[in-house]
């Protein structure tokens, strides 16, 4: 679809013009109607891209929802329903298309078309939402797909029958593969499964195995992998140890781990090897991939990496934002930071944060040495759409939020109040760092209380900083952690991010001055075996990450820019990486050179191929 093209100039139209491709895609995702995390994040980048509208008729965004909602939401913002049966909507004689196929699989279809905006590219697209409501599904229909998946792939679905979000997208596999077929009118198509949530829909088209039509896994992580890394107090450095050194004797994660049926989820994507491709968004994403199987290793699996925006700022526009953002440090610390650093992350375990307390531990001898202080401005909350600012409003008048905090709504809840103590801890034993806890969702006077410059917005913590941190411990790709970049920050973040990869190839060299990518992997003497690896607990990796972290902090130091001209060259060469990491580079030169390698069904080619 051509609507939304901005007037930025075209890329080249290699594909169109050079492979004759002309394809639809069907997109299954759970955030086919919001943006909620990462995936929204890819879609927004990934489908506006120009590249990506060039050489794709039609999108199709597919997923589930409830009896109830309101049919003027429940396509999302920007959004027209086209059809809906059930609230009286029918704008196309749509009915004839659909009513055969909700009829047959007792579903309610809401369809309908939502634009897509990517607001730091200023792109927008137009795509079409297919929704499925399947709480009075044909349960014999049902049943006969579950044993065919079954009989075809080894699925067993009864050892399943608990996990709510395996049957809400087992349910919606035939019927969504129908309607997509239809709608499209048998056109050339391809099912994208957006994690373990689009895999049913996925191995449909599997079975049915009709000429002109591919699927493919999109691998945003490996959630057998997460789970490993999330579980054990070893994290990081136990896994990918167990990992590198189990793959190196030819091993599998179950000659090494045990069974790992027991998941749904490893389950579904285990069997993407029966899809003709598996996008991954990082090195280690396509390494953990091979690491589940045999088959799964031999699978067809590309490099797809996620973008980042890339925005040209000058050095005044810069010290505008940090200026802001020293102020605000000076209204609540009591002084004015030489330095800036941050932290924008979702409040989960994965996200490493008290390793940003380990660096800052170091670096503030450091710092203090030197006669120099830093403030650093944590940004995260377990309340999703945020407190009320009047709340915020009325705790920074009470007892000085967000420097002081206290336990329970409206201030910390959850995981709020062990950072919250983290913070604190560092916060009495420093002398020359500060960290602030902001735990409210958004950056602005009218969110975070009246000592916050009026001028401030987002947009000012990331270009005014200068150092991201974001030293997780399962990352597929970490696109929060490297937006900076653009703007001349150093991004501090873990080797295991798979942001690592695309930004050493876009900057030519393995250790650009943007980029500081810790390895919490690295163990004392080199390569262990397999056994020894398994062995690595919370003490072992405690003493790796104390050693790792202190080395990371003296080189984060010797990178700040102690002048102007420092500044303005990291400034120059992170602009330059970042471009070269842009969404449109990520559809051109991976996303679709993945597509095209994708097994078609059927037998014979196709215009892809």
């Amino acid at each position: 679809m051509r609507a939304g093209r901005t007037d930025s100039p075209p890329v080249k139209r290699y594909y169109r013009k050079r492979e004759g491709l002309s394809m639809n895609i069907a997109h299954i995702t759970h955030e086919a109607t919001q943006k909620m995390g990462g995936i929204g994040t890819v879609l927004e980048g990934l489908l506006t891209a120009d590249a990506y509208q060039n050489a794709v008729d039609r999108t199709v965004l597919v997923g589930t929802w409830s009896l109830g909602s309101d049919p003027a939401e429940r396509l999302g913002a920007n959004s027209k329903t086209l059809y809906s049966v059930c609230d009286g909507i029918d704008d196309g004689a749509w009915r004839a298309l659909f009513k055969p196929i909700e009829e047959k699989y007792r579903v309610w279809i809401s369809y309908g078309k939502r634009r897509l905006e990517n607001k730091p590219d200023g792109k927008s697209a137009e795509v079409e939402t297919l929704l499925f409501e399947t709480s009075q599904l044909n349960e014999q229909q049902y049943d006969y797909f579950k044993a065919t998946l079954y009989q075809r792939f080894g699925i067993a679905s009864g050892d399943y029958e608990q996990a709510h979000d395996y049957d809400e997208w087992m349910r919606i596999a035939e019927p969504a593969y129908e309607a997509c077929r239809a709608l499209l009118d048998n056109g050339e198509t391809a099912f994208i499964a957006h994690e373990y949530m689009g895999m049913p829909t996925a191995l449909k088209a599997a079975m049915e195995n009709e000429r002109g039509v591919r699927a493919a896994f999109y691998a945003h992580e490996v959630s057998t992998a997460r789970a490993h890394v999330e579980h054990h107090p070893g994290h990081d450095t136990r896994f990918y140890n167990l990992m590198r050194q189990s793959q190196a004797q030819g091993k599998t994660i179950e000659q090494t781990l045990g069974n790992q049926w027991g998941s749904h989820r490893h389950a579904l994507i285990e069997r993407a090897q029966f899809c003709g491709g598996v996008f991954a968004v990082g090195d280690l994403v396509k390494e953990e991939y091979r690491f589940l199987s045999q088959e799964c290793a031999q699978a067809n699996i590309r490099l797809v990496y996620n973008g980042a925006p890339a925005k040209r700022i000058d050095l005044d526009e810069k010290k505008t934002s940090k200026e802001r953002l020293v102020q605000y440090a000076s209204r609540l610390l009591g002084f004015q930071p030489d330095y800036i650093f941050t932290h924008v992350t979702r409040l989960v375990p994965s996200k490493g944060l008290w390793r940003d307390l380990r660096v800052l531990e170091t670096l503030d001898e450091r710092l203090r040495q030197a006669g120099l202080t830093a403030a650093m401005f944590i940004l995260s909350t377990e309340i999703g759409p945020g407190r009320p600012g009047e709340e915020m409003r009325r705790l920074e008048k009470e007892y000085g939020w967000p420097v002081y905090h206290r336990e329970g709504y409206p201030d910390l809840v959850g995981g709020e109040i062990q950072l919250s103590r983290s913070v604190n801890a560092f916060n009495e034993r420093s002398s020359a760092a500060k960290v602030v806890f902001v735990n409210q969702f958004g950056w602005s006077q009218e969110r975070c209380g009246d000592r916050m410059p009026a001028e401030m917005s987002f947009l000012d913590i990331r270009q005014g900083t200068d150092a991201e941190f974001g030293q997780s411990i399962y990352e597929p790709f970490g696109i929060a952690q490297i937006e900076p970049i653009s703007f001349g920050a150093v991004c501090v973040v873990t080797n295991v991010c798979g942001c690592v990869g695309f930004v050493q190839k876009a900057a030519g060299e393995p250790n650009p001055p943007n980029l500081i990518a810790v390895d919490y992997t690295q163990v004392e003497g080199g390569d262990i075996s397999p056994e020894a690896a398994d062995q690595i607990g919370w003490a072992e990796r405690d003493a790796i990450e104390r050693r790792r972290a202190a080395a990371a902090a003296e080189e984060l130091f010797e990178r700040l820019p102690k002048n102007d001209a420092e500044a303005q060259a990291l400034l120059d060469r992170g602009y330059e990486i970042a471009r070269k990491m842009s969404w449109e580079t990520v559809a051109e030169e991976y996303f679709l050179p993945a597509l095209r390698s994708c097994r078609p069904f059927g037998g014979g080619g196709s215009s892809l191929s």
